[in-house]
C-alpha cells in the first residue's frame, strides 16, 4: 500500500476548507492534512472539524511536518510562503498566485534546485496549455477582459486611492485598465487569472486587462484574446462563485483539486 501524502493547508478561509473537504471526501487513499495555519487561529481550529487528524501549527513548523503545503492565504504571503517551503524541499501549492508575480523565476530556481514540485493551478480559466505552446514562436498580443458582479470586487486595494461606489453601480461599467503588474497590484484577491497569464505567456508579452463591474452578472466572466503567427485564441470562461466566497470561483478551487489528483498519477492528459 502506497504511503500517504502529508499536506498542511496555509488559510484556512473558504477556500483552504474547501480544499480540505475535497481532500477528505475524495482523496484521503491519497493524502492526510496533517496541519492547519492561519492569522486567525479560530479559523484554523474550526478546520479540525474536517481534518481529524491535523494539529494547529505556525507555518514553518507545518511545513516541516509536510510533504505536500497548500497556500491558501494571501498574495500578501504567498511568496513568503513558497520560498520557505521549496527552499526546505517541500512542494507547495499556490492559490495566491498574483502574490509570486514578478518574483517567480528564484522559486523556479529554488525548485529545480531542490527537486520539490511546485504547482501554480489553472485556477478559474482555460487554455493556459495552448498560450506557454504559443509562446515559443512569439506572442503578439494578449488581452484579458474580466466582468464581475460588483460585490465580487469590494474591499480590493484599488478602491483605496480611486473612489468608486459599487453599490451605485446599474450598468457595466469599467472599472480598471492596464496591464498585469498593475492588475494583481490593485486586485490581489480578484485577479489571480492575470498572473497565470502573464506567466503562461512569459515575461516578453505585455498582457493588458480590463475589469468591469456589471450587477447583470451573476457569474464572474473572462474573455481571453491572443494573437500569434501560429494560431489565434478566443477563450471565454463564465465561472459560477464559490458557494463559500464571491470573491471566489468554484472553478480555480476544482482546479485545484485536479492539481492534487494529478500530483501522483503518472497519466497526464494534455500539455
Amino acid at each position: 500500500m502506497k504511503k500517504k501524502l502529508k499536506v498542511g493547508i496555509i488559510g484556512c478561509g473558504a477556500i483552504g476548507t474547501s480544499l480540505a473537504k475535497i481532500i477528505e471526501s475524495r482523496f484521503s487513499e491519497k493524502f492526510c492534512v496533517v496541519a492547519v495555519c492561519d492569522a486567525q487561529i479560530a479559523k484554523a481550529k474550526a478546520l479540525l472539524r474536517i481534518c481529524l487528524r491535523a494539529k494547529v501549527l505556525e507555518a514553518r513548523r507545518l511545513i516541516a511536518a509536510s510533504d505536500l503545503v497548500i497556500e491558501a492565504s494571501s498574495a500578501s504571503v504567498s511568496y513568503r510562503f513558497a520560498r520557505q517551503a521549496l527552499s526546505a524541499g517541500k512542494s507547495i501549492l499556490v492559490m495566491s498566485i498574483g502574490g509570486i508575480l514578478g518574483k517567480e523565476k528564484g522559486l523556479f530556481a529554488i525548485s529545480r534546485k531542490t527537486g520539490a514540485r511546485f504547482l501554480l493551478p489553472s485556477g478559474a480559466i482555460c487554455g493556459l496549455d495552448g498560450i506557454r505552446a504559443l509562446s515559443a514562436v512569439g506572442i503578439s498580443s494578449l488581452t484579458l477582459n474580466t466582468s464581475k458582479p460588483p460585490k465580487a470586487l469590494a474591499g480590493a486595494a484599488f478602491f483605496k486611492t480611486h473612489k468608486v461606489d459599487l453599490s451605485g453601480i446599474r450598468k457595466k461599467t469599467l472599472i480598471f485598465s492596464g496591464y498585469a503588474d498593475q492588475a494583481v497590484r490593485f486586485f490581489p484577491q480578484n485577479i489571480n487569472v492575470v498572473a497565470l497569464l502573464q506567466l503562461a505567456a512569459g515575461p516578453r508579452v505585455k498582457v493588458k486587462v480590463q475589469i468591469w463591474a456589471d450587477p447583470a452578472l451573476c457569474r464572474n466572466v473572462h474573455e481571453i484574446d491572443v494573437e500569434s503567427k501560429a494560431a489565434r485564441l478566443k477563450i471565454s470562461c463564465e465561472n459560477t462563485a464559490s458557494p463559500d466566497n464571491p470573491k471566489t470561483s468554484y472553478l480555480a478551487i476544482l482546479s485545484a483539486a485536479a492539481s492534487l489528483a494529478g500530483f501522483s498519477d503518472v497519466v497526464r492528459i494534455g500539455s
